[in-house]
């Protein structure tokens, strides 16, 4: 399973994929999580190259904007190989933008504004919003989510 966890910036992907790393190993689950701020250049090209190197067995977490659809697409040629999900995690464009000025590692906010303005949804993702739930609810719906996707259809 390849889960893409898209968003604007401030939107709470990276926080998202941390703990669901962290919920998923502690139930015995092999995971790779691959954020798309360890790069600064050729960011999706880095992430689907080592999304392609990733054991076969190991549920990916991918963690982008992927605002763009031709990275979505890029992503979908994957299923080839492994189930491809997308997760799309919300926020306001006030929420996205404070949490993005209290980060560290923050990015100019008219970036922010041109993500959250020019996302592409991906089709059939799960929506969600980090201003009508926390953290650990957001887990618990993706959680609940893979073991759906994971199962076999009747």
């Amino acid at each position: 399973m390849i889960l893409v966890v898209c968003g604007p910036p401030g939107a709470g992907k990276t926080t998202i994929a941390t703990a669901l790393r962290k919920r998923l190993e502690a139930g015995g689950e092999s995971v790779v999580v691959h954020h798309s701020d360890d790069f600064s250049s050729r960011t999706y090209e880095q992430l689907y190259e080592r999304v392609t190197a990733d054991p076969d067995e190991a549920i990916t977490v991918v963690d982008g904007t992927f605002y763009r659809r031709e990275w979505q697409a890029q992503f979908r040629t994957l299923e080839a190989r492994a189930d491809v999900r997308f997760v799309r995690v919300t926020a306001s464009l006030e929420t996205c933008l404070e949490r993005n000025r209290s980060r560290a590692d923050s990015i100019d906010e008219r970036g922010v504004h041109v993500v959250y303005r020019e996302f592409d949804a991906p089709e059939n993702a799960l929506e969600i919003d980090t201003d009508a739930c926390d953290i650990e609810d957001a887990v618990d719906r993706i959680e609940g989510a893979l073991e759906a996707w994971s199962s076999p259809a009747e």
